[in-house]
């Protein structure tokens, strides 16, 4: 099992990506840098490809949206030439709010333009000629828009690897088997190890009946807040995730549009996601982060004594966890990382 864990920022992403150097002499072996609407994720990337020598590192995610599928191939190309066969590139649809309200793009389609850009990606990897009449991807033009001289092209450059791996974030079942059909990655958000099979099992398991052998097993990436102590003092630190929870469950897309929302309802916990979405979207946070339910914080984190932290990193291996994504809540991370790596071993 691999370790890993996102860049956490406030204002300026140059002093935590200082820190990914002694987390990787730790023994971190991906960094996940997320993009929704703040800085772009690929200049970072680039950043810390020239401070650090041997962790991966991820786009934690890039939407399928705002780039052209031919602007990711030279994305996907540059950042692994610049790491020395490092890159890790997450996609994902995001959600209508981002896309729309942001980037100014119909959300239109994503299971559909998600799959059409893994492909044209891996083609332009590879240096094929980019050309794919999609139903959301056009690559050249056809006849009859633009100036009608558009014709396939490959990448002029010849890319560090031709297979860069391609990681989906999703969490609905036909995202899932898509997830499971054709990409390198899966990176589920929220994930409760317990409840894996009986939320996602069938969709996983419809996806890798049709996934080609060339790729491998699908590597899964997902894990939570990491604290590792005794007495109520380390348990209590499990209220710094209700924040961000509360966000995702409450206020991360329109009241009908909430992925997180409907996550958490099948998990089990209808009216507490329900309540909790009320309260957000009337702009009582503090009121919604109070009712997440403690229980379903301790099962999608790792909080508590030695022992009780490596038993949940068994439960999310037994889950199919490849790539235990963590955040550790402690004053020497580079410590927590190298203390989990050991277990890991």
């Amino acid at each position: 099992m691999k370790l890993s864990m996102p860049l956490l920022y406030a204002g300026n992403p140059r002093e935590s990506a200082d820190q990914v150097v002694a987390l990787e002499k730790a023994g971190l072996d991906t960094v996940w840098v997320a993009e929704p609407y703040g800085f772009d994720a690929p200049t970072l990337m680039g950043y810390l490809a020239a401070r650090t020598e041997t962790v991966e590192i991820g786009a934690g995610i890039l939407n399928v949206y705002s780039r052209t599928p031919g602007a990711l191939v030279q994305t996907a190309a540059g950042l692994d030439n610049v790491s020395g066969g490092r890159a890790v590139i997450g996609l994902g649809a995001s959600g209508p709010q981002v896309i729309e309200g942001f980037h100014g793009m119909a959300y239109d389609r994503p299971l559909t333009r998600t799959r059409e850009v893994i492909e044209l990606m891996r083609m332009g990897l590879r240096r094929e000629p980019l050309d794919l009449q999609g139903r959301t991807v056009q690559v050249p033009l056809p006849a009859g828009q633009g100036l009608g001289l558009g014709k396939p092209l490959k990448l002029l450059n010849k890319p560090e690897r031709a297979d860069v791996p391609i990681w989906v974030a999703a969490l609905g079942d036909k995202n899932v088997a898509m997830t499971a059909e054709v990409a390198d990655g899966w990176l589920p958000f929220l994930f409760h190890p317990e409840k894996a099979q009986e939320v996602w099992g069938d969709s996983l398991a419809a996806g890798a009946a049709k996934r080609s052998a060339d790729l491998g097993p699908l590597q899964v990436s997902a894990g939570g807040m990491i604290a590792i102590g005794e007495g109520p003092e380390t348990k209590a630190l499990l209220d710094f995730a209700r924040p961000i929870v509360a966000l995702y469950v409450g206020g991360m897309g329109a009241r009908d549009k909430n992925f997180y929302n409907q996550l958490v309802c099948q998990y089990g916990y209808e009216a507490e996601a329900e309540q909790i979405q009320d309260l957000y979207l009337e702009g009582r946070k503090k009121e919604a982060e109070a009712l997440v339910p403690t229980e379903l914080l301790e099962a999608i984190n790792m909080v508590g004594p030695a022992s009780y932290v490596r038993e949940r990193i068994e439960a999310f291996r037994a889950a199919g966890v490849t790539n235990l994504q963590v955040t550790p809540a402690s004053e020497d991370p580079a410590a927590t990382i190298a203390q989990l790596k050991d277990w890991l071993s």
